[in-house]
């Protein structure tokens, strides 16, 4: 037997009541219901990372989350972080360091270099490698990707992990 209910989530700094089944994933809200489509499908096993978000300032997958979890928690998406006009410092790193080439995976590298680098401000490339080791680039931009990572955290501009 399927029973909804409704889930009151805060994303990016905002209040969202949004309805459905609890073990659904958080990801299929955060798309379809809420428009963000900075965090993407890739695999739906929490195993690429293309889905990435900030639950109260750490990574997670939303593909693999079950909304039930993330309900009265702090969420934030890629939209959260910055914008075109005022991109986060590393969006902006990313950016420069023109660490981007078919764009899929970069959600879930620029998340996940934010939550890295609000514990380690400081890192060696071999810090950073082993951060992103669980995200998956098909298109090879990995060397940028550390570039992008190590370039952030060289400006002092990582920022808190949660900053809607």
């Amino acid at each position: 037997m399927r029973t909804t209910r409704r889930f009151a989530l805060r994303v990016n700094g905002a209040d969202h009541l949004v309805e459905g089944e609890p073990q659904t994933p958080l990801l299929f809200f955060l798309r379809n219901d809420l428009s963000l489509n900075g965090p993407k499908f890739g695999c739906g096993l929490g195993e690429c990372g293309a889905c990435t978000v900030l639950i109260d300032g750490i990574a997670a997958r939303a593909c693999a989350l079950p909304v039930r979890l993330a309900e009265a928690r702090e969420i934030v998406t890629l939209e959260g972080l910055g914008s075109s006009e005022g991109p986060d410092p590393v969006q902006q790193a990313f950016i420069d360091a023109q660490a981007a080439q078919c764009g899929y995976c970069i959600n879930g590298m620029i998340m996940t270099a934010k939550a890295f680098l609000a514990v380690n401000p400081a890192p060696s490339e071999a810090q950073v490698r082993e951060a992103l080791r669980y995200n998956l680039c098909r298109c090879g931009t990995h060397v940028e990707i550390v570039k992008a990572v190590l370039l952030a955290a060289e400006r002092g501009q990582a920022g808190e992990a949660a900053a809607p």
